[in-house]
Formats: C-alpha cells, sequence, structure tokens
C-alpha cells in the first residue's frame, strides 16, 4: 500500500478540485491519500503551510512507500518542504507530482513570500527518487508562458513532465470538482518505481 500525501492550493481543502476523484481511484488500488487543511487557506503563510504539510507527509509512513503531490500554490509548498526535508535522517520519498505549480511568482502578491530566495534544486532533488510535472498549455495562472515554469521544474528537479493542450489549472476554484486521470496515472508511476 502506497500512502498519497497532498498539499491543496489557495482556498482549498481535501474536497476540492479533483482530489476526491484520486483518492476514490488510487484507493481501489489500495492505496491511501492525506489531503491535510493547511491554516488560512485564503491568506497562506510560507511558515505554517510549510509546518503543516511536513508534519502530514513525514507521519504518512515510510517515505519510500510515499508519493508527495502539490496542486497550484501547494506543489511550492512541497518543494519547500523538500528544501528542510533530512533524507538520510528521515528517509527519501518515493516521488513528488507537482500539478499546475508555478517556478516563480506569478502576480500574486498574498503568496510572493513561497517564491522568495528562489529553490535549492539540488537539495529538493536529494529528497525524492522520482518527479513529475502536469501541466496544461491553457493554464491561466502560469503565465505568460506554462512552458517556462515546466522547463523550469524539469531543470531543476529531473523531472519528466506531462503538458496537455487543455485542463486551465486543473480546477480553477476550489469548488471546481473535476477528474484527471493524468493525475492518478503519473502517482501510479511513482509508486511502481
Amino acid at each position: 500500500m502506497g500512502e498519497i500525501v497532498v498539499s491543496h492550493g489557495y482556498g482549498a481543502s481535501d474536497d476540492s478540485v479533483w482530489f476526491p476523484y484520486l483518492a476514490e481511484r488510487l484507493a481501489a488500488g489500495g492505496h491511501r491519500v492525506t489531503v491535510p487543511r493547511l491554516p488560512e487557506t485564503t491568506a497562506p503563510r510560507l511558515e505554517p503551510w510549510r509546518k503543516a504539510y511536513g508534519e502530514a507527509a513525514l507521519a504518512a509512513g515510510p517515505a519510500g512507500s510515499t508519493v508527495l503531490v502539490g496542486h497550484s500554490i501547494g506543489g511550492v509548498n512541497v518543494l519547500r518542504f523538500l528544501e528542510q526535508h533530512d533524507p538520510e535522517t528521515q528517509g527519501v520519498f518515493a516521488g513528488v507530482l507537482l500539478v499546475a505549480t508555478s517556478a516563480h511568482e506569478v502576480g500574486y502578491d498574498e503568496l510572493a513570500e513561497f517564491f522568495e530566495g528562489g529553490f535549492d534544486w539540488e537539495r529538493i532533488r536529494r529528497s525524492a527518487l522520482q518527479f513529475r510535472v502536469l501541466q496544461a498549455m491553457d493554464d491561466p495562472v502560469n503565465q505568460p508562458d506554462p512552458t517556462e515554469h515546466v522547463r523550469l521544474l524539469v531543470d531543476g528537479l529531473g523531472a519528466t513532465a506531462v503538458v496537455t493542450p487543455t485542463g486551465a489549472h486543473f480546477g480553477a476554484t476550489p469548488d471546481d470538482h473535476v477528474e484527471v486521470p493524468e493525475a492518478v496515472r503519473l502517482v501510479t508511476e511513482l509508486l511502481a518505481g
């Protein structure tokens, strides 16, 4: 059984966007999906988000059978957690999936602190065996060029990317319940090693 721990995005919860779909599909394969509720979802702060997500990720089970997933700013939160993760004492995670995740600030002042100082790519890479990126070309958030975010994440993480022609932000608002079979497939790949 694999563990999947999802970092939700701005204003979201465990019942938002494609998270119920992901949980249902992966549960059918014997896996468990956890989406911890991060504090102040409509006014996110890096340190409380990183701490809450990190606690859930470490409590899920052995790192080697755990996949970390982040959607939107939640993906940046996963990266920030991994920057502080100690793989030598806490283990190396099976994989990471970043969905509609920005590689740099995209004009939302309230989220700017998540991007300050860039990313320590080398340290992040040491904390997981594999990285996947899922991005839609018509994403209205990761602008002006969604492929720029993909390129930066692929280069920084050594990730494999899946870019779809449509899909927007894979849930533009927390109440958009969408099915994202690509996310299920990519998490399943990461669990298989």
